[in-house]
């Protein structure tokens, strides 16, 4: 089983390639559409990585594809521009200020 990498960005690409992980840099929401279509019918693909930013870019049918295909699994990556901000997201959920969620999340990690 293999990754792939859906990038639009050289920095995340070479970094990835250099543990091994192939890919391709695009910025065209139609090629991403052709690369998930291609990785469905590679048997060897398990999990495609993509970057934050094209994700958002081509969310909608991203996530029809995530709800139509089991497997290439598709998971977004932070990338140079900045990565996912998942704090601001904990401190709601657990209902404390942004001073408190700092304090937890350092007792957490």
């Amino acid at each position: 089983m293999k990754f792939f990498l859906i990038s639009d960005n050289v920095d995340t690409l070479v970094g990835l390639g250099l543990v091994g992980i192939k890919g391709v840099i695009t910025h065209s929401e139609e090629k991403v559409k052709e690369l998930l279509k291609t990785a469905v019918a590679d048997e060897d693909i398990a999990i495609i990585l993509i970057t934050q930013e094209l994700n958002a870019k081509c969310i909608k049918w991203i996530d029809d594809f995530r709800l139509k295909f089991f497997k290439p699994l598709v998971v977004q990556i932070p990338d140079r521009h900045g990565g996912l901000k998942f704090g601001g997201a904990i401190s709601d959920l657990l209902g404390i200020s942004s001073k408190g969620s700092e304090r937890f999340l350092k007792n957490v990690v």
